[in-house]
């Protein structure tokens, strides 16, 4: 899928030209949107969503003048689908081509679900190189808290069932990941990419990647993403919460205030975990607010 074959409704509220990159899994669908001499914001979606999720924010942050690079991961929205299990590892080194292809020095960075664990990933890597972080409903760090609806998704051959071939996570994610209806359009837009189980292979990926289990080959990449945190304290950060998110839930807003003591809280009692779904402009505001302008 590329952008011109999305349904009209859902352009209306996705009104970007995004680009290509080769990136080294495949093909990267990217948004970069807003003045090119802007200090660059970088945000990172999570699953099952793509770079729609972020689609207010990235206008309301090109209207002050910031650069927003925001980019489909691979398998995902209207990225290439690769015959291929791609796991964080493959994501971090994605993120990592895609900004020395821009040319990206020095820049801010949003993270939501597992963008938290990619971002993250790459701003240990680069400490001196990031700014200011928003962090909404994610986790950069090992636990074994696994909602049960999930746990269930990740079981053998019946999850992938469920996920790939039944729409099991991205349709239930329309709702269940929000207080407030999504709009018929918002809707549309969240479900676009994924519309057969031939498109839908990286969601399933993801949730198969969720490192629970001790020998899981993702739990030494996400336990030295967690253990970089450490070189990012003092670094300017707003944690965006919806505190009704069934998944990263109060536990994981904990782990961060923990980890961050200082940092700015937008703790919203009535959102999911499409807390920019549910709070709209009063998390936007703050948001927009917090990074500030160019």
């Amino acid at each position: 899928m590329i952008a011109a074959d999305l349904a009209p409704a859902v352009r209306a509220q996705y009104p970007f030209a995004p680009r290509d990159f080769a990136a080294l899994s495949g093909r990267m669908s990217y948004v970069d949107h807003g003045p090119r001499a802007g200090r660059p914001v970088l945000l990172l979606h999570g699953n099952p969503s793509w770079s729609f999720l972020w689609r207010d924010l990235i206008l309301r942050l090109a209207a002050q003048g910031r650069r927003v690079i925001a980019p489909d991961h691979v398998g995902m929205g209207l990225s290439a689908r690769p015959d291929r299990f791609l796991r964080l590892a493959d994501r971090l080194a994605d993120i990592e081509a895609l900004l020395a292809h821009l040319g990206i020095g020095e820049f801010d960075l949003g993270v939501h679900d597992w963008g938290g664990a990619i971002g993250f990933g790459v701003a240990g890597r680069w400490p001196d190189r990031v700014g200011r972080i928003l962090v909404t409903n994610t986790g950069a760090f090992l636990s074994d808290r696994i909602p049960a609806r999930i746990a269930l998704c990740r079981a053998p051959l019946i999850g992938r069932f469920i996920v790939q071939s039944l729409n099991g996570f991205a349709w239930p994610a329309t709702w269940m990941s929000v207080e407030q209806p999504l709009s018929p359009a918002a809707k549309a837009g969240f479900l676009a990419p994924y519309g057969s189980a031939s498109v839908r292979r990286a969601v399933a990926d993801f949730v198969a990647d969720i490192p629970i289990e001790a020998e899981h080959p993702t739990r030494p990449v996400l336990a030295a993403v967690e253990a970089s945190l450490e070189g990012l304290k003092g670094k300017p950060m707003l944690l965006c919460w919806g505190m009704r998110d069934f998944c990263f839930d109060r536990s994981f807003l904990e782990g961060f205030v923990a980890r961050f003591p200082s940092a700015e809280q937008l703790r919203f009692a009535d959102a999911g975990h499409y807390v920019l779904e549910d709070a709209g402009e009063a998390a936007l505001g703050p948001i927009a607010a917090f990074f500030g302008p160019a």
